[in-house]
């Protein structure tokens, strides 16, 4: 008796994509699809469909494989989908960005996106969202681009206490840093090569104001410290005013000038700024240059560790977009009908945090006046100073100027911001310092 066996010959599983937005992300995961297609397969053991794209002004593009039929103007249908099982929102803003997010979350979809400032403002309630659906939010791409930090908070620190996390993480920024620093040019020259080199925006505002990595920092913090931050809590100030004196002067002091995001946990309360900041020139984070950015982490029992990386672009953004893809088809082809919590905390025990007021932040400070040339100068705001609780650590004085002028340099020692507000209110008044001096915060121990 000859036994006889069937052999069924199955296709492998299929997770399909709906892509909302095909601008420069967009297209970048679309090159990434095709052209890894056969490494995705072999890790999921299963295929990565793009099932469809919805964008106002798409064209179809052989050289894609973007085809007429894969292309809708109408995100709301596609997301409807019941044969759509990841949702990436690459649309950025507010709406309808939200809205297509909770309705993919609600009809049993995960979903991944780069949209930093929809998470930053509207976290809460997509979170939470899907945490009641049991749902995954991706998000790797929207701090860092290619850097994988969120995923290294999430997990691999995951065993650790955080302390403290220093950003570069705007790449325009530190583009224009990196020039002023390295090519000698003023701020203006600086964000106009930036502009040119398409490295900065037309309107550069939310860049270099701070704002781009007030949103990111707020991530950061929840990843960290599972705590929530709305942007308006995170003091906010960009480069705007910090000249290639400032530079200079940095330098002579030992220091390199850094857009630094800054989140700080002292157990009672969560420190959370961005500002112009002197860090020592041996550190680490002097060396990031141009568009690349960095995170600094400080854990407790780990130390210090460091995460490097380019921080934009189309193709490392891509990456960061995919591995959230990756990972949650991963759960998606194990059969799990459940996902862990986006932020490594159950949605919830994420409450908003306590944030501590800029004035009770301690730290040393840079500071520029402009004072007349004459003598008792020195003494008359190093006076001032000291009746504030404030001391000198060093002193950069200049000789004359031709317009009478000329600036006067302290480092103080480390200091409550409330003092030295006082001490500058009263410093404004004296007719032989010019108004507005210039202050710029120092880490020296990060």
């Amino acid at each position: 008796m000859v036994e006889r066996r069937l052999t069924s010959h199955t296709a492998p599983p299929l997770v399909r994509l709906a892509l909302l937005g095909c601008g420069t992300v967009g297209e970048g995961v679309v090159r990434l699809l095709r052209r890894n297609a056969e490494m995705f397969q072999r890790k999921l053991g299963a295929s990565i469909e793009l099932a469809g794209v919805a964008d106002r002004s798409l064209k179809p593009d052989p050289s894609l494989g973007l085809e007429s039929r894969l292309i809708t103007r109408d995100a709301a249908s596609l997301v409807a989908r019941p044969d759509i099982d990841i949702v990436v929102e690459l649309f950025g803003g507010l709406e309808p960005a939200r809205s297509l997010m909770l309705k993919a979350l609600e009809s049993g979809k995960d979903v991944v996106t780069a949209n930093k400032a929809l998470l930053a403002q509207k976290g809460d309630e997509i979170f939470r969202t899907a945490a009641r659906y049991g749902r995954s939010v991706g998000f790797e791409a929207s701090v860092g681009g290619g850097v994988p930090i969120m995923r290294t908070l999430r997990e691999a620190l995951a065993g650790d206490r955080q302390r403290a996390v220093y950003g570069i993480i705007n790449g325009t920024c530190n583009t224009i840093l990196s020039l002023m620093t390295d090519a000698g040019a003023e701020f203006a020259e600086a964000l106009h090569q930036a502009q040119q080199s398409g490295l900065a925006e037309a309107d550069p505002t939310l860049d270099i104001e701070g704002h781009d990595a007030a949103h990111k920092l707020c991530l950061l913090v929840a990843l960290a410290f599972g705590v929530l931050l709305k942007p308006t809590k995170v003091y906010t100030e960009g480069i705007s005013r910090v000249t290639l004196a400032d530079i200079n002067f940095a330098r002579q002091l030992g220091y390199s000038i850094k857009l630094l995001a800054i989140a700080k946990d002292d157990g009672s309360a969560i420190e959370a700024r961005v500002h112009p900041t002197m860090i020592p020139q041996r550190h680490p984070l002097a060396g990031v240059a141009g568009a690349f950015n960095a995170i600094y982490v400080q854990s407790e029992a780990l130390g210090p560790t460091m995460y490097y990386g380019q921080g934009a672009g189309q193709l490392p953004t891509a990456t960061a977009v995919l591995a959230d893809v990756l990972e949650i088809a991963r759960h998606r082809c194990a059969g799990s009908n459940t996902s862990a919590p986006a932020l490594g905390y159950p949605a919830t025990v994420v409450k908003p945090g306590r944030v501590k007021p800029m004035d009770d932040v301690l730290s040393e400070y840079y500071l520029r006046f402009m004072a007349r040339d004459q003598p008792g100068v020195l003494g008359a705001i190093a006076s001032v100073l000291g009746r504030n609780r404030i001391s000198i650590a060093s002193v950069i004085q200049q000789g004359r100027g031709l317009t009478g002028t000329v600036p006067v340099i302290m480092r103080t020692h480390e200091a409550a911001e409330r003092d030295l507000k006082r001490a500058l209110s009263s410093i404004g008044k004296l007719k032989m310092v010019e108004p507005s001096p210039t202050l710029i915060r120092i880490e020296e121990q990060l």
